[in-house]
């Protein structure tokens, strides 16, 4: 496989990706970002963790997609994530999801 197969696939795929998260965004109430994942999710519970002085956070999550193009499966039942990173937290609002003219 050349360079240039592997960029067409790459694209392909993130396009792919794209189109199922634009569809199944109005599923969900929340958007959490850790830095290695992009999650949609109805339901969360995040702790502050804190061991020996290094502060921790532990992001559970039940029935979530996530963005990642290179998992066959992007619907999961549970997550648990723990990260030293910023976990960003957002509330979807449902009327900014509507495209215009639906």
């Amino acid at each position: 496989m050349s360079a240039e197969d592997l960029e067409k696939y790459e694209t392909e795929m993130e396009l792919k990706l794209y189109r199922e998260y634009r569809d199944v965004v109005g599923l969900f109430k929340y958007v959490i970002e850790t830095e290695r994942r992009f999650y949609l999710t109805n339901d969360y519970e995040m702790q502050v963790h804190s061991v020996q002085g290094e502060v921790f956070f532990e992001v559970t999550m039940a029935d979530a997609w996530v963005w990642d193009m290179y998992r066959p499966a992007r619907f999961v039942k549970q997550v648990r994530v723990l990260t030293f990173k910023d976990v960003n937290i957002e509330e979807l609002n449902k009327t900014e999801l509507d495209l215009p003219g639906s």
